[in-house]
């Protein structure tokens, strides 16, 4: 009998033996199924981090730094592509599921980990790798488009006074100074518009918005940007081979001391009996300098371009008119005080038609004064100027301006119509959206 409890002894120790191991396996295959569940948790922070760093680089157009943004915050959330052992893969993509399949605004990232059992494998003999995988999409920040871009890098870029204003509902005006003036808005000034970006982080409206000068509640206002206005214009070179014509406007030329000049000038005789015909190419007439004082009046010929190798100058009270032109000055624009001005660039689209570029002017100062009744629609493309408009509240201005700087006094409000190519300031972070 006594052999049998011995038996029974030996086949009890088995089994506890067995329910160990098997209880082990249980053990070891809950801490393995709870690390998957965790590496799946931090590809899902790794994607979402990803997501949002690589769409906030996009917005701020700096696309070519996507990829090293992402690959940075998935390795801060414990997944590295360059791993020497299971590497990480970060892909970026626009998404191609989901709400915002297809939407270039948004950004999808795909990350993956061939992740290792840790007990597993020794029950198994080999090893035991899973890949875990998340998507996140993120973008959707808020954007303006800019229709006034200061390029000045320090100092002064917008400055207004004398119940100068500024409307621009659908765009916004970029400011690349970083100095602490870099925008200044006195004596009942108003700036109006969807955004106010500013490279400098120390201006505050405090010091620089006062004398009862006031920024809407409406504008966004951005500080410390790093995306400066970055434009396309191309500004046009003169065609091969055309003639440049000295300024033709000479009051003693025409009969009488003053006269009204339609210019290009053609089939006019002077008084000397000597007939003018001037030849545009291609509806580009020449003029080494352009002085309209001395006449009656100026009227330019629509659909022509203007090329002006040096100053561009307007007095004496004679009135200009020119509609569907465009002017390339080499020098300085002057629109004397009190000249009525009334100046259209080209249009494209219709409901509503957008003016194009009126000046390309590529001296450093451009000065817009003008009569009570002028009008003048159109992109000033001033890349090396300091821009000054003194206008009355008589003057209609419908301008876009790309700038050194642009002080504005008198009276008159700047409509302001977002030039599609002048660059987007960004106004809020991206987000999450999947």
């Amino acid at each position: 009998m006594s052999v049998f409890r011995n038996q029974r002894g030996q086949s009890t120790i088995l089994l506890a033996v067995f329910l160990g191991i098997i209880s082990l396996g249980f053990l070891a295959l809950a801490v393995d199924v709870g690390y998957f569940f965790h590496a799946k948790r931090m590809a899902q922070a790794a994607a979402d981090a990803a997501a949002v760093a690589a769409a906030e680089e996009q917005m701020a157009g700096n696309t070519g730094n996507e990829q090293t943004v992402a690959n940075a915050m998935a390795k801060l959330n414990g997944l590295d592509p360059a791993a020497a052992t299971n590497p990480a893969t970060v892909t970026l993509s626009i998404p191609s599921t989901g709400s915002y399949a297809g939407s270039a605004n948004y950004i999808e990232a795909d990350v993956s980990e061939p992740v290792s059992g840790i007990f597993l494998n020794a029950f198994r003999g080999s090893a035991t790798t899973f890949t875990v995988a998340a998507r996140a999409v993120a973008g959707g920040g808020l954007s303006s488009p800019t229709c006034i871009c200061l390029e000045n890098p320090t100092g002064a870029g917008l400055s207004m006074s004398n119940n100068a204003g500024i409307s621009a509902s659908q765009c916004g005006v970029t400011v690349d100074s970083s100095g602490s003036n870099a925008v200044g808005i006195t004596g009942s000034a108003n700036l109006n518009s969807l955004s106010l970006g500013t490279v400098s982080t120390t201006w505050d409206n405090s010091g620089n918005i006062n004398n009862n000068g006031t920024i809407s509640s409406t504008t966004k206002v951005v500080t410390g940007i790093t995306n400066q206005c970055k434009p396309t214009v191309t500004a046009p070179t003169l065609p091969t081979g055309i003639t440049c014509y000295n300024n033709p406007i000479q009051g003693w030329v025409l009969p009488g001391y003053t006269a009204n000049y339609t210019l290009p000038i053609q089939g006019v005789t002077e008084t000397n009996g000597t007939t003018v015909n001037e030849v545009a190419t291609n509806g580009v007439i020449c003029y080494n300098s352009l002085d309209t004082s001395q006449a009656a009046s100026v009227t330019f010929t629509p659909g022509y371009t203007y090329y002006i190798v040096g100053n561009f100058t307007t007095g004496g009270g004679a009135p200009i008119t020119g509609n569907n032109v465009t002017f390339y000055v080499g020098g300085t624009v002057n629109i004397a005080n009190g000249v009525t001005v009334n100046l259209s660039a080209p249009t494209v689209g219709t409901n509503p038609a957008v003016p194009q570029t009126l000046f390309y002017a590529m001296g450093n100062s451009v000065t817009i004064q003008g009569g009570s009744n002028s009008t003048l629609s159109g992109l000033v493309y001033a890349p090396n100027a300091t821009v000054t408009l003194n206008n009355g509240t008589g003057t209609t201005l419908n301008m876009d301006f790309v700038s050194q700087s642009l002080s504005m006094s008198g009276g008159a409000v700047l409509h302001s119509y977002a030039t599609s190519n002048l660059g987007t300031l960004n106004l809020s972070v991206a987000k999450l959206a999947e």
